[in-house]
């Protein structure tokens, strides 16, 4: 379980932080404006960040280099206005650092900066969702080592890269969204082979979108390669889905519109966004729960590797996690902000088994996934996959 995980210390990370030179502090500073907004709206007692300050806590060297670099380049995946209320807090604090922000598509974002690396030309500081892509910049040791962020050791395990070249900015459950109009709440599926089960499903009131590797990833990993192979074929075989060829949140829109009954994969976060919209949505998890977290890192050789470090450590604490989850309602990674407010959804999620993907699933199973999935995705007449998640 998650859960259990988050329970779990990091040792090794917290004992190289116990060397760390000349901290400083933010001394017991007021919160920021946005900072206490964001408790309001959120109905959380200020005293969730009552150790704010030690979070904070960063040596002298940082800031006195970010004050010279007075610069900070980020390449994510939030919306701008969404990108705005992320870092409206961080901006109060740190103001001598000018942000410049791009949403980018995992092209332009993990490829074209890869591609730039490689040319000895430096686009971005601070770069989200690798994905697939983190192997090609470990390869050519393109990420700083995270390790020295003070804020690592909030992380759960498993959610920070062992050689410390990424590290997890918040969780993402890819299950199921829905059509309320359409679904009632006895044929919301509990297992995925309910799916099978349920005649409701069948000849195309269920979408797939051409991502096997944000959920069937994570059950190849929890019920073995046989049994997802089986499921899989049966999926395609008996149930019929409709194959999309839109992106995971183009294919939410679609269901709102009521074009089919359910959607795989959708994210919690964005399902929330569309109810909050008012549209005719939900979401459920069917067991195992597929888990992941979007990965975040710093582009090795980065000229504001200072603004850089102050960033990620902020983004990691408390603070830097409740922004962004007012941001876009992606749930927090932060092993002291496993709450049910903090989760869309909870009731679908919370004590559920899950499935964990990390990288080595996507190093040694995603290659086999990718190769059985587009044989039946092409010869149920799919077309091919193309892109990123988005």
């Amino acid at each position: 379980m998650v859960e259990n995980r988050i329970r779990i210390a990091a040792f090794a990370l917290a004992s190289l932080l116990a060397a760390a030179p000349a901290l400083v502090g933010a001394a017991s500073a007021p919160l920021p404006k946005s900072t206490q907004d964001d408790l309001k709206k959120l109905k959380l007692d200020p005293s969730i960040l009552s150790d704010l300050d030690k979070e904070l806590t960063v040596p002298q060297s940082w800031i006195d280099g970010a004050k010279k670099e007075k610069r900070l380049r980020i390449f994510s995946t939030f919306d701008p206005p969404q990108a705005e209320v992320v870092l409206r807090a961080f901006k109060e604090r740190y103001p001598y650092i000018a942000i410049e922000y791009n949403r980018a598509s995992h092209e332009d974002r993990a490829i074209r900066t890869l591609v730039a690396f490689k040319n000895k030309k430096s686009v971005t500081d601070v770069l989200t969702g690798l994905g697939g892509s983190f192997f090609m910049y470990r390869e050519i040791g393109a990420m700083e080592d995270l390790r020295n962020i003070p804020n690592i050791k909030n992380n759960p395990p498993g959610t920070v890269d062992h050689e410390g070249f990424w590290v997890g900015m918040h969780m993402r459950y890819w299950c199921m969204a829905y059509n309320t109009r359409q679904i009632k709440k006895q044929d919301v599926p509990r297992k995925w082979e309910d799916f099978l089960a349920n005649p409701i499903w069948r000849n195309g009131n269920l979408a797939l979108g051409n991502r096997p590797q944000l959920w069937a990833l994570q059950l190849w990993k929890a019920r073995g390669e046989k049994w997802t192979k089986d499921f899989l074929s049966k999926l395609f075989t008996d149930v019929k889905p409709q194959l999309r060829r839109e992106g995971v949140n183009a294919i939410l829109e679609l269901l709102a519109a009521g074009e089919f009954y359910g959607s795989i994969p959708s994210a919690e976060y964005r399902t929330y966004q569309k109810t909050l919209d008012g549209a005719p949505v939900s979401y459920t998890c069917p067991e195992p729960v597929p888990v992941a977290v979007s990965e975040m890192a710093i582009l090795k050789g980065s000229p504001n590797i200072n603004s850089a470090r102050l960033f990620v450590n902020w983004f990691l604490s408390k603070e830097g996690q409740i922004s962004q989850y007012v941001a876009d309602y992606a749930p927090p990674v932060h092993k002291g902000l496993q709450r049910k407010e903090l989760l869309p959804f909870a009731d679908q999620i919370v004590g559920k088994e899950d499935a964990f993907r990390d990288p080595a699933l996507e190093l040694e199973v995603q290659p086999k996934l990718l190769e059985f999935w587009d044989q039946l995705w092409l010869k149920g007449g799919g077309r091919r996959r193309s892109g990123g998640p988005g």
